[in-house]
């Protein structure tokens, strides 16, 4: 499992496939976590997998899993080459599929026969993605549409970004005054001090920021899908017709008119929709100019962390301590639990690449996500999020970072219960709590064990 999450940071952190090798059978199934999370996040992936001898299938032989149909719901494609002649036609499209249109991950199936054939076959070319450009006309829809807008709000999510195309955002929502939010563990794609930002559109929004949403009388989503979490269970933006117009950007046609009917569809990656709208400018400073930078103190508001609290170890402090202490461009990552709340309401990110986190929820990817994180980016500092239960997930990767000389930081969040569950639990059924309570390791003393140093702050 921790390998496809790495993949998947890798992935996410480049716009470039990350590549993962795995047993069949249960090295397989322990990579569907990883792949489900790529799947609902938009990364591109390759995953590659054993697979029994073709006299064996069908046999229930040791280890087989008929992989297309395991990961049929969870992947973009499954193939299983059963011709070595064919492998650089499927590597080939595997490239393809998986960085064209909406990333997502690509499972290849490598039957044992098939690998020790021999075969002639002519070396792969490098990948190019295939781009979709907005056209003149739909530009033009949208300048319309914004001229006559009084209370205009931009959510921005997905992948298909890169540095160049988050500055380019930047200019359009300084020409146009517009107030921006990023969806749910999306909050690299927009400078957080910046003016024009108003907050994280995911669990636990600002209610003053949903209130701007709901009514707003357009509303521009850029890259994302703005699925369950971003839209507060579908209540921010209605399904099928919202209240408000919607111009929805996303380079997947298919993903135009899934959810929600919009006012204006644009077919374009956010890289090539950025790109082809920076140039074009209000005629007159818009009437909503003055209401950006309330939705902005409104943020910065909602994100100072709170000094006081109850338990003898508060990660208000923690949080304001680590703001003041890590570069602009330092990598945080996380799995999911309600300590990530923390992370995400109080951290305000200031570039592009710095977040790898789980749109699906998945526990333990907060520590192999900073492994690969700092394998790509050694320079830079990368620090790991995770609750007890989340770090006991995938915690052993932490010896994977010891083991190839990379100097992560994890802060293991240690209150001895599976504290999402918990809180539904105490919430609905009061004092009849099931399964969530934790027996947990000496974390610090782990630490050591593996190789790596270990602290336990008791105040």
């Amino acid at each position: 499992g921790g390998a496809a999450m790495m993949a998947d940071c890798h992935g996410r952190l480049t716009g470039r496939p990350g590549i993962c090798f795995v047993t069949r059978g249960p090295g397989a199934t322990n990579a569907s976590a990883g792949i489900h999370i790529a799947m609902q996040d938009s990364v591109p992936v390759i995953l590659f997998i054993g697979q029994v001898a073709s006299h064996a299938k069908h046999r229930e032989a040791f280890q087989e899993v008929d992989y297309v149909r395991f990961f049929g719901d969870i992947a973009k494609w499954v193939v299983e080459i059963d011709d070595a002649a064919r492998i650089p036609e499927f590597v080939t499209r595997a490239f393809a599929v998986a960085t064209s249109g909406r990333p997502g991950p690509v499972v290849i199936s490598l039957p044992e026969d098939m690998l020790t054939s021999l075969a002639e076959a002519p070396a792969a070319l490098p990948y190019t993605p295939v781009e979709t450009r907005p056209g003149e006309a739909e530009l033009d829809a949208l300048e319309t549409l914004l001229g006559k807008a009084k209370r205009p709000f931009v959510i921005l999510g997905g992948t298909r970004w890169d540095a160049a195309a988050v500055a380019r955002m930047r200019t359009i929502a300084e020409a146009w005054s517009l107030p921006v939010g990023c969806s749910f563990r999306r909050q690299m794609l927009f400078d957080h001090l910046h003016p024009n930002y108003a907050g994280d559109v995911g669990i636990g929004i600002n209610p003053k920021l949903a209130t701007a949403i709901k009514q707003a009388d357009l509303v521009l989503l850029i890259g994302g899908r703005m699925g369950e979490m971003p839209s507060s269970d579908y209540t921010l933006l209605k399904s099928p017709y919202p209240d408000q117009s919607l111009v929805h950007v996303h380079a997947d046609a298919g993903e135009l008119g899934r959810v929600y009917r919009p006012t204006l569809a644009i077919n374009a990656s956010p890289s090539a929709f950025v790109e082809a709208f920076a140039g074009r400018k209000p005629a007159a400073t818009p009437v909503w100019a003055d209401e950006t930078p309330k939705l902005h103190a409104a943020y910065l508001d909602w994100s100072t962390p709170p000094e006081s609290g109850p338990g003898a170890v508060q990660m208000g402090p923690i949080m304001n301590y680590l703001e003041k202490m890590l570069p602009d461009d330092a990598i945080l990552t996380n799995g999911a639990g309600n300590y990530a709340t923390w992370v995400h309401r109080f951290h305000r990110s200031r570039r592009f690449a710095t977040q790898a986190a789980p749109t699906s929820g998945s526990m333990g990817y907060g520590t192999p996500a900073a492994v690969a994180a700092k394998e790509l980016f050694p320079e830079r500092d990368v620090i790991a999020f995770a609750g007890d239960g989340c770090f006991l997930m995938n915690g052993q990767e932490f010896a994977t970072a010891v083991q190839y000389d990379l100097p992560i930081i994890v802060v293991v969040v240690n209150n001895g219960i599976y504290g999402t569950i918990r809180m539904h639990q105490e919430r609905e059924y009061p004092g009849r709590v099931v399964a969530t309570d934790l027996k947990n390791p000496d974390f610090a003393a782990l630490a050591r064990a593996y190789g790596g140093h270990g602290e336990t702050v008791e105040k």
